[in-house]
């Protein structure tokens, strides 16, 4: 059963899950434990022929509803790893990606990210809804199938609980959102915008950690993905069709990523300082070349960025 670890340093929980190392191993293309139950065929994770979006709990989570509480060592500081994992299938198809799938199923997909936003975030002791994407073997991804995943956590991340401590002191000294603010930084500046909409942003950061990462940012102030509209969805469904294909034009094949979106903890959905959006992290710093995280980065917690936001933002406009 998963276990919770407080790093009394870094004052931190760290995950401790050995269930995981039983996880499938990149299956064969003729057996995906993601694509539908063929007939005749032995079931897969989905005992249906086809599906639309498919979602589903995790067979290996890092987080388990069943976790059982564990005995700490003397001086130590653990809890059970109470939580919920789960898998979203975009498509039946195997042979596609996100980047690749149509307007309307990629809003159809944002409305099943606010159902499960809104659902395990109702869940007693749950205070974080974590929805991302890693794309790519580069990136670690054992089943190659389209998808993404979903935590939800009992505690609250220490990247996204940065982000809000960062927020409300921008806020308690300026009176208005950090994100908002940075969004029209941007807007002005525009020599980082990749591309934009009525609604939405999309940008290579002033301080980008990574060469390509990209973050979009919604042009209105909402704190997190449950509460868009009809028309908001739609417009961040086109918005992602234009971004995600320029990673894959960029270098001419499909550029592995790191996709995730940081929104408000479901205890506090009614924060005005803190402003939901997509943070994107591909480890490519060239076409045949990967950024490592290594002794600065890892060791340090400093990230080196080998190139300029400014040229890379040009290099994604112009995919």
């Amino acid at each position: 059963m998963p276990e919770l670890r407080f790093d009394p340093v870094l004052c931190e929980w760290v995950i401790i899950s050995p269930q995981r190392q039983e996880r499938t191993f990149l299956p064969p293309d003729d057996f995906c434990p993601l694509c539908p139950t063929r007939p005749g065929r032995t079931e897969t994770e989905i005992p249906e022929p086809t599906y639309d979006i498919a979602v589903f709990e995790n067979r290996f989570p890092s987080l388990s509803r069943d976790a059982a509480r564990v005995s700490s060592e003397k001086g130590a500081r653990s809890a059970a790893g109470k939580g919920v994992c789960e898998v979203v299938c975009y498509t039946p198809r195997h042979d596609t990606t996100l980047s690749r799938l149509p307007v309307e199923r990629i809003r159809r997909l944002i409305e099943v990210w606010q159902d499960r936003y809104r659902e395990l975030g109702s869940l007693p002791g749950i205070r974080y809804v974590l929805i991302f994407e890693n794309r790519g073997k580069e990136i670690g991804v054992t089943l190659t199938h389209p998808h993404g995943q979903i935590y939800a956590f009992p505690f609250v991340p220490p990247k996204p609980q940065r982000e809000i401590a960062s927020a409300r002191r921008y806020f308690k000294a300026h009176g208005s959102c950090l994100f908002c603010d940075i969004a029209k930084r941007e807007k002005r500046a525009a020599r980082r915008i990749v591309c934009e909409n009525a609604q939405y942003l999309a940008f290579v950061p002033y301080w980008a950690h990574w060469p390509y990462e990209v973050h979009l940012y919604p042009k209105f102030h909402a704190s997190h993905i449950g509460c868009l509209s009809q028309a908001q969805i739609r417009l961040l469904a086109q918005i992602l069709k234009r971004l995600l294909p320029k990673y894959d034009r960029l270098f001419g094949f499909s550029l592995p990523y790191i996709m995730v979106l940081h929104q408000a903890p479901t205890t506090r959905t009614d924060d005005d300082t803190y402003h939901f959006h997509f943070e994107f992290y591909p480890p490519h710093r060239g076409q045949n070349r990967l950024k490592y995280l290594a002794g600065c980065e890892s060791g340090a917690g400093t990230f080196i960025n080998d190139t300029v936001p400014e040229e890379k933002a040009r290099e994604l406009r112009d995919a």
